[in-house]
């Protein structure tokens, strides 16, 4: 039952995903852009936790939470460059 629970889990994780990217290519303004960008990474953190489920390996824990630290050090400097507007 559990196995079933996580596969459902990871499907609507990949919609999620789809969702995000639509919103990344068709963002009429770079800020709804940054949005969608950070909400694919939140959602490929997710499939990477997901991953590390369905293996056992709790080395894709620490992919994750590095992969997380390094996302939104991209946010950051994404949305001070475009609060500049260099």
């Amino acid at each position: 039952m559990a196995e079933i629970l996580i596969y459902l889990a990871a499907t609507l994780t990949a919609l999620a995903l789809l969702m995000a990217l639509a919103r990344f290519i068709m963002g009429p303004s770079p800020a709804d852009r940054v949005v969608a960008f950070d909400v694919m990474t939140i959602v490929a953190i997710t499939g990477i936790i997901f991953a590390a489920l369905a293996e056992g390996r709790g080395i894709y824990l620490d992919v994750a939470l590095v992969y997380g630290l390094l996302s939104f050090l991209g946010v950051i400097v994404i949305a001070r460059f475009l609060e500049k507007g260099f």
